[in-house]
């Protein structure tokens, strides 16, 4: 097996996965099937219900989206970058990420922001061409992230 280049690995990568109280929330949902489809059978319920239940949580899982720095570009979510284009990211973790996602959120911004998820970086859009004016990610590790920017940008 061969490695691949340098340049090819990720220098970071994170799933933005959903909480486990938002999971077990989520799987709240099969029980509530269950009731429904009592008076058809119970073991049909169970089966509808758990079947539910684990659909439900895939879903979830299966629909984060992914945090990524590869190569020279930054990719959040179905959104890429190429990193020549932003500025110095800025790190930011309490009451400043709080304030970075609420009253400094920028409007004209894109922004990957999830609950549940403290830190955020904001990195500045240089590009004259694009209308996007800063990029606003939710991170649980924010300094990871723009040092990763940081380097993909050389």
């Amino acid at each position: 097996m061969q490695n691949p280049a340098t340049d090819a690995r990720p220098h970071y990568r994170e799933r933005l996965a959903p909480s486990l109280w938002l999971l077990v929330t989520v799987a709240v949902a099969g029980p509530m099937v269950s009731l429904v489809f009592v008076p058809v059978g119970s073991t049909v319920a169970l089966i509808l219900g758990a079947a539910v239940s684990a659909l439900l949580v895939f879903a979830f899982i299966a629909a984060t989206p992914i945090v990524s720095v590869e190569g020279t570009t930054l990719r959040a979510g179905r959104a890429h970058i190429d990193a020549k284009f932003l500025g110095e990211p800025v790190a930011l973790s309490g009451e400043e990420a709080r304030q970075a996602r609420g009253p400094g959120l920028p409007a004209r911004g894109w922004h990957l922001i999830r609950g549940g998820i403290d830190g955020i970086v904001v990195v500045p859009n240089l590009d004259q061409d694009d209308p996007v004016d800063a990029w606003t990610i939710s991170t649980r590790t924010p300094d990871r992230l723009a040092a990763a920017i940081r380097a993909a940008q050389g």
